[in-house]
């Protein structure tokens, strides 16, 4: 099966007091990837690497597949959410209406979408809510939805849960599992061990600047069937 997309030789720096290293990565298709390491590795600049936010010090980065090989369009197949997301003010249905209004999407099938992905996130009839209202938890998720209603090939979700209280975070990541299903392959940073294993089909670490493997055997780990 052909990767989303590949990485190769990367190197990142910010004159001498950080590089980050990518040898060889390859994000398959469908699987959830769980990046950690500790703060300040660099999990959040490979993310904004992978969406294509700046170009790296020296390698490649390459999407696959169908698709124009145009900056811009390339862009549109990659979707990054910060820790702490910007929600505009006004509706939840307004919010996710942009990115579909900057892509040429037209009215009738951007209410199509923007229904359709509010009731995959949870959040059926929150259309014409206002972003003043929303709990910590449902502000994650509109945010979610904004970057699933663009329909992209990769999401990327810098620390997801960070800001979700105890008592969401289950209900969240059960949310998260179920990604795949929508045709979306996920690179996800989280310091939590555990949460990376509960979660993740792919765990990769940032270790002294470099991208590693995960716990396990072989150049990825890959989680088993019973989540071990």
């Amino acid at each position: 099966m052909q990767p989303v997309m590949t990485l190769e030789n990367i190197r990142v720096g910010y004159g001498d007091s950080f590089q980050l290293i990518v040898a060889d990565l390859a994000l398959q298709s469908g699987l959830i990837y769980a990046l950690t390491g500790p703060n300040g590795s660099g999990k959040s600049t490979l993310l904004r690497l992978m969406a294509l936010l700046f170009p790296p010090r020296s390698g490649t980065i390459a999407f696959h597949g169908n698709g124009s090989a145009d900056a811009r369009r390339q862009r549109y197949r990659v979707t990054l959410v910060d820790q702490s997301p910007y929600l505009f003010k006004g509706s939840i249905a307004e919010n996710l209406a942009y990115g579909l209004k900057l892509r040429g999407v037209d009215g009738a099938e951007r209410d199509r979408r923007i229904t359709a992905t509010l009731s995959h996130v949870g959040l059926a009839g929150f259309a014409q809510r206002t972003t003043d209202t929303l709990s910590g938890g449902e502000v994650q998720r509109v945010a979610l939805a904004r970057a699933l209603v663009l329909k992209p090939q990769l999401l990327l979700l810098d620390e997801p849960t960070a800001n979700i209280d105890s008592n969401s975070l289950e209900a969240y990541e059960a949310l998260l599992r179920q990604l795949p299903e929508y045709g979306v392959t996920v690179v996800f940073s989280t310091h939590d061990p555990s949460q990376s294993l509960r979660l993740g089909d792919v765990v990769l670490r940032i270790e002294a600047g470099q991208v590693v493997a995960g716990p396990g055997q072989g150049p990825l780990y890959k989680r088993n069937s019973n989540g071990g």
